[in-house]
């Protein structure tokens, strides 16, 4: 002999499950077969007695509730012939008219549990950053005022010697054969001080370090900064951001 398995959907509570019938039964809320319901929503209690589940007192109050809407419905209509007002206020008193409120709001808030449900989940996809602090960047988008003819520092030489070394690099292919080859501080110190006698003109960092390789280079970039600590040269920059002019002690950048 066969043996049949009924499995039966799980539902929050009575209102639950009386929107789930309402719903299969494709009917308005306000206009419920209250028969047909009650007798689904009673085949549902007694499976799930059948299955030896625990049956919630709601679930009974609502089939309560539901068998005494039911029996309202059968009785018979009253005999109002000429009292046009009296019938109109018996029709308005619909048995169901309660209950259908009570579905309506549970559905609304149904479709709201869900919606805010979906939101969270789609929102637990997502990852946020807390605003960040501008404020120590103020500075940088001030336009300042800069004086004419501004002294260049030593910092400011390290800083234009590493943007040429970057150039430099840019332009380098990226495989190259570097032979060794030694200078001495001295040597480089006395070519400076004789390409500014030659010239008779101040010289851009630029064009002081335009040949030769990194190690010539970084010798050269040594002597200036002997020959600047010992005053026989200095570099000036007319403004910020500007190539910086070395020249001979007692030359002017703009003579």
């Amino acid at each position: 002999m066969e043996r049949y398995q009924v499995k039966l959907e799980s539902f929050e509570g009575p209102l639950d499950l009386l929107l789930h019938l309402v719903q299969q039964a494709e009917v308005d809320l306000y206009d419920i077969p209250v028969a047909e319901i009650t007798a689904q929503y009673m085949t549902y209690i007694h499976a799930m007695q059948q299955l030896e589940l625990d049956v919630a007192s709601e679930y009974l109050v609502m089939a309560s509730s539901l068998l005494a809407i039911k029996s309202k419905m059968l009785l018979p209509t009253p005999e109002l012939v000429n009292d046009d007002e009296e019938w109109e206020e018996w029709e308005e008193e619909d048995p169901r008219e309660e209950l259908a409120m009570q579905l309506d709001l549970y559905r609304k808030y149904k479709e709201a549990a869900t919606s805010l449900q979906e939101r969270s989940d789609h929102r637990a996809k997502r990852y946020s950053k807390s605003p960040t602090d501008l404020e120590q960047y103020k500075d940088y988008t001030e336009v300042q005022e800069v004086d004419e003819d501004v002294d260049a520092t030593v910092t400011d030489l390290i800083q234009a010697f590493q943007k040429m070394k970057q150039r430099v690099r840019m332009r380098s292919p990226k495989h190259t054969t570097v032979e060794q080859e030694r200078h001495s501080i001295e040597e480089r110190m006395t070519v400076i001080t004789d390409v500014l006698a030659d010239q008779n003109a101040p010289v851009s960092f630029q064009q002081a370090f335009a040949i030769g390789e990194m190690d010539r280079q970084v010798t050269t970039f040594i002597a200036l900064l002997q020959l600047v600590k010992d005053g026989d040269v200095s570099c000036e920059q007319e403004e910020n951001f500007e190539d910086i002019w070395i020249q001979a002690k007692g030359m002017s950048v703009h003579a």
